[in-house]
């Protein structure tokens, strides 16, 4: 299983910047893919980045220029430099991380998620 925690959230001006960053621990065989994806109120959860064991790098259109994306493969956190945000930014983000883990007769491939944290962007 994996476990993942997300510290780094709170409330900015806009303008202004933000980092989060994600911790995976627990036991896998390998972790294919992290990243983070958002939420606001009444909408649906959207992919904001996300970045693969090779790194390959993929970011939602809204976010692209502002936001950079990082991982250590080392310590097995990844990592969100936000910005210049705006308050259509404002959401709960997500880590979320694909994982291969040791399951009964074989291996399981599933994706996990943390709890969230919130970025409010207002003045």
């Amino acid at each position: 299983q994996v476990q993942l925690v997300e510290s780094g959230g709170g409330l900015v001006q806009p303008g202004g910047s933000l980092r989060l960053s994600c911790a995976a621990s627990g036991r896998w065989i390998s972790i294919n893919y992290m990243g983070w994806y958002r939420q606001a109120p009444g909408k649906q959860r959207e992919l904001v980045a996300t970045i693969t064991s090779g790194s390959r790098i993929n970011y939602a259109d809204s976010v692209k220029g502002r936001f950079t994306i990082s991982n250590d493969d080392a310590k097995n956190t990844v990592s969100l430099q936000m910005n210049t945000l705006k308050r259509e930014d404002t959401a709960v983000y997500f880590c979320k991380a694909g994982a291969v883990t040791r399951s009964y007769g074989g291996v399981s491939v599933d994706d996990y998620w943390g709890q969230g944290t919130q970025v409010t962007v207002s003045s």
